[in-house]
């Protein structure tokens, strides 16, 4: 009986990399969300340039038309206009971006801290340990986002000092998920190795250790991504997030809700694209999570 070897490309389809984005591909749920966040992405991408460029499409969405105010969905306005004749469909669209930035820019605030904070806890262990699991036990004893919105209401309301604020008080999480990931690795084989060749701990950390922990750090990044979310547009709704004229999700229901009888379009299209951003965010984590989860592979 003649064997051969394996090909290196069914190889490579048994590395725990393929096999995890074998199972991410299976997960139809999963594709479909991360089509939906790459379309965000898109628009959010787009209407900066726009913006920044200063192209009006397909309106101005700080143009006034009293005239045109409150009108229902229509052939022009395809979301209708707000109660300053505002063109409902491109503030949503101009918002889009400033959603995303805080989603994504406060996001990767708190994973740099909580990643740092989380590796040296875990790797060095013992009283630097106890130390800053304590620091990270009080802050967690606060409410997230009523600590926000007093760090928010204290430093004025803009959109770097919102993307400061989330990033600087949604760390813990990570840093409590990182910290467990490297008390395991740190008794691993190649760490052990690593210190008998005499490297020292930064070095065995960002080489050896944080690349292995990788995984549910992504994870984790991506499902931060639509808290970040929600609490602008909390913050934006009560008033303590980016001010007019720029529009938010946010901001443009908390204009509606005065007029929510007789303009329901102006809670609900923003609503949706709340809702949609959040949802699509959570179901990409959760395949994520599933796809690189190896406990059933070690059984």
């Amino acid at each position: 009986m003649i064997t051969t070897t394996p090909e290196p490309l069914e190889a490579a389809a048994a590395s725990p990399t393929a096999r995890s984005l074998r199972r991410f591909r299976a997960n139809k749920t999963g594709l479909l969300a991360l089509g939906m966040v790459c379309v965000l992405a898109v628009i959010a991408v787009t209407f900066f340039v726009l913006d920044t460029l200063g192209i009006p499409w397909p309106m101005d969405p700080d143009t006034t038309n009293l005239e045109r105010k409150l009108l229902p969905p229509n052939p022009v306005n395809w979301l209708g206009t707000d109660n300053l004749g505002r063109d409902v469909f491109s503030r949503l669209l101009n918002g889009a971006y400033i959603s995303l930035t805080v989603g994504f820019v406060a996001v990767s605030v708190s994973l740099s801290i909580g990643v740092t904070v989380g590796a040296v806890a875990g790797y060095f262990g013992k009283w630097v340990d106890n130390l800053i699991m304590r620091i990270v036990d009080a802050v967690m004893c606060f409410p997230t986002f009523f600590l926000i919105l007093t760090a928010v209401a204290l430093v004025g309301p803009s959109i770097f000092n919102i993307i400061i604020v989330i990033g600087l008080v949604s760390w813990t999480g990570t840093a409590r998920l990182v910290r467990a990931e490297f008390l395991t690795l740190r008794e691993s084989a190649y760490v052990q190795a690593a210190r008998a060749l005499g490297q020292r701990g930064p070095k065995i950390i960002f080489r050896h250790m944080l690349p292995n922990a990788a995984a549910p750090i992504l994870v984790t990044a991506v499902l931060g991504v639509p808290e970040a979310i929600l609490a602008e547009a909390g913050l934006s709704f009560l008033g303590f997030g980016v001010q007019p004229p720029q529009a938010t999700w946010g901001n443009i229901i908390a204009d509606g809700k005065t007029y929510i009888l007789d303009a329901w379009w102006l809670i609900l299209f923003p609503g949706l694209a709340i809702l949609i951003a959040a949802l699509s965010f959570y179901l990409t984590g959760d395949a994520l999570r599933q796809a690189v989860e190896t406990r059933s592979e070690r059984q």
